[in-house]
């Protein structure tokens, strides 16, 4: 499951992410992107939380010279803080900093933060395993350039989170999330959403923290039953191809009644498909037709908490044909059924698959799939991400 970081700048606006559920209080300043809070605000921060929460503390922005990193991060172990997190910007330097950083690694918990908008260095994970450090995150480093999904897409945020978890090290995404974005990440199941903005009123990251904003996001992350200040990455993955092959039950009247249905219509992409030889030298346009019915919620949609988003659709998608070659049009529209079908309020897929360039018209595969009998009975989102899973895509 998924851990909520609440960014917050100082003993007030703690209480308020503690009293809402946030499971991780980060403290940062604000008034900069990435900037770090005074180590005696950081002392005082922690000693008002008492241990209710970890608290994480961010090292700004410094130059990126290997002591005076050093020497950030360890007032921050110093203050009490539970995780440090380390803002990693491009640089000669990078690697480095992140050395000078492995004898601290031993009394605190290291997070190294890269940057979508930086291109982030996909070596500098392995860098962190080997130093020690207890996560990787990224994050967005120029706040009005764009949130996460702006600079990398869900495969290569999928891919980011995948590195990190084979290393050892947990997995965390932030970058000015907004709530639509939850369900979408949750897909992949990083051990950390963090986030400012979208607790914020007005949706302005310098303004206070809004207990209704918090509320929402909250409800829309299924309480973790690991312990948060455990640091320690889950284990294991789920295989979708498995869950692809196990069997769906058919129950086509269930829920008729009470269902809404989410739909994608005409959504080409390039795909690494067929069976031939020569079907292996380049990708090739398909198209997807996905019908999605969802239970209705039990009252009126009023915010993003009762809205089943097609972007679920189009990111299960991107996902299943981002990982390898896939044979046949019939086990990719399984695959990609089997992964629309693990949030709970689908009741069933319908998906069409059709490869575009195999002669005038288009030829390929419909198939209709229902949610297998033991999998509705769970209410949790993403359920299979559970502590001692980690959902790769693996297709």
């Amino acid at each position: 499951m998924t851990f909520m970081l609440a960014s917050v700048t100082g003993v007030e606006e703690a209480e308020i992410a503690i009293r809402h559920g946030a499971d991780i209080v980060d403290l940062k300043d604000v008034s900069s992107d990435f900037g770090a809070v005074a180590p005696a605000l950081a002392r005082a921060t922690v000693d008002a939380v008492a241990q209710r929460r970890p608290v994480s503390a961010v090292v700004g922005e410094p130059q990126m010279q290997p002591a005076a990193m050093a020497r950030a991060a360890a007032a921050m172990a110093d203050a009490g803080a539970n995780y440090v997190k380390v803002g990693l910007y491009p640089h000669a330097a990078q690697d480095d900093c992140v050395r000078a950083l492995s004898s601290l690694a031993r009394r605190v918990s290291l997070i190294g933060v890269t940057f979508a908008d930086h291109r982030p260095n996909a070596a500098l994970i392995a860098l962190m395993a080997e130093s020690g450090f207890a996560g990787a995150m990224i994050d967005t480093a120029r706040k009005k350039s764009g949130r996460l999904f702006d600079h990398m897409d869900i495969a290569a945020i999928g891919n980011f989170v995948e590195s990190a978890r084979t290393r050892g090290l947990l997995a965390g995404l932030a970058g000015s999330l907004e709530t639509p974005d939850i369900p979408r990440l949750l897909l992949l199941a990083p051990d950390v959403l963090g986030f400012r903005r979208a607790l914020c009123a007005g949706q302005d990251r310098t303004a206070h923290l809004d207990a209704d904003a918090v509320d929402v996001v909250r409800a829309l992350i299924p309480a973790d039953s690991r312990k948060a200040n455990t640091g320690a990455a889950a284990s294991g993955k789920i295989d979708y191809r498995l869950l692809a092959a196990r069997g769906y039950s058919f129950d086509p009247g269930k829920h008729e009644a009470e269902s809404d249905r989410i739909f994608v219509r005409d959504f080409v992409l390039p795909a690494r498909i067929g069976a031939y030889a020569h079907e292996r030298e380049k990708p090739q346009n398909v198209r997807f037709n996905v019908d999605v019915k969802v239970l209705r919620p039990d009252r009126m949609v009023e915010d993003i908490r009762g809205v089943f988003s097609y972007d679920l659709i189009t990111d299960a998608i991107r996902m299943v044909i981002a990982q390898e070659h896939i044979a046949l049009v019939e086990m990719l529209a399984e695959r990609v059924a089997a992964l629309i079908l693990m949030h709970p309020r689908v009741t069933s897929a319908t998906v069409r698959v059709e490869k575009l360039e195999v002669g005038p018209g288009g030829a390929g595969v419909e198939i209709v799939r229902h949610r297998a009998n033991e999998v509705a009975k769970v209410h949790q989102l993403y359920p299979a991400a559970g502590g001692e899973a980690n959902p790769k895509v693996a297709t």
